[in-house]
């Protein structure tokens, strides 16, 4: 019986570090987003990371919003996958790290770029 405290303070520190690291896993704060209408009514987060000396500037195109969330400063848009995106609300419009994927995306018919000025809180 003297070591179940102790038992119960080592699960309860893993269960922590497992719901940490799945959130961890789980969201992307871009340096830069847009958001790509795709179709009728799927909405999509276009992310860009700006890199450094030792790697390169990369992106991300969510599965599909299906939540949006007003956090403060940022936006936290919820995909289809569980994947969560902290957009910066000032950080919205593309850079070199996701405008050529852009422009390869709105060439296909039926993708449009929203405007960063819409109302992110109706949009599913």
């Amino acid at each position: 019986m003297e070591n179940t405290p102790d038992y119960w303070e080592d699960f309860a520190l893993d269960q922590k570090i497992e719901l940490t690291h799945n959130t961890l896993h789980m969201e992307n704060t871009p340096d830069n987003w847009v958001v790509v209408k795709v179709g009728k009514n799927l909405y999509k987060v276009l992310a860009g990371w700006s890199g450094g000396y030792l790697d390169g500037d990369r992106w991300k195109l969510n599965s599909g919003i299906s939540e949006v969330k007003d956090d403060g400063d940022h936006w936290l848009f919820i995909g289809e996958s569980g994947s969560v995106y902290k957009c910066h609300k000032e950080s919205y419009g593309t850079r070199m790290n996701n405008h050529g994927i852009l422009k390869q995306l709105l060439e296909i018919d039926g993708t449009e770029l929203m405007d960063g000025k819409t109302d992110w809180m109706k949009l599913v």
